[in-house]
């Protein structure tokens, strides 16, 4: 079952600002993802970007894409398992 929240923002905010409501909901996505509070995948839904795009926009702002080896070494596993390796 999804849920959605939603939250007001006022228009003089916005203003202020000089954001369009899908330039805050890009940037709120990327202070989360940077803070580690959201994954990748979280991250770019929030966004409403495609995973090609968002990796784009992290590369802009010289943001890496948190992926250690502890991670790679996981999907490998997970991989070999799954006879895809």
């Amino acid at each position: 079952m999804s849920t959605t929240v939603s939250f007001e923002i006022p228009r003089e905010v916005l203003r202020a600002s000089r954001m369009t409501e899908d330039d805050l909901r890009r940037e709120l996505a990327l202070h989360l993802f940077e803070e580690e509070k959201l994954s990748f995948g979280k991250a770019r839904a929030l966004a409403e970007m495609s995973v090609w795009d968002f990796q784009k926009l992290l590369g802009s702002r010289g943001l890496p894409v948190h992926y250690d080896v502890e991670a790679y070494e996981n999907d490998r596993e997970t991989l070999t398992r799954l006879g895809r390796i």
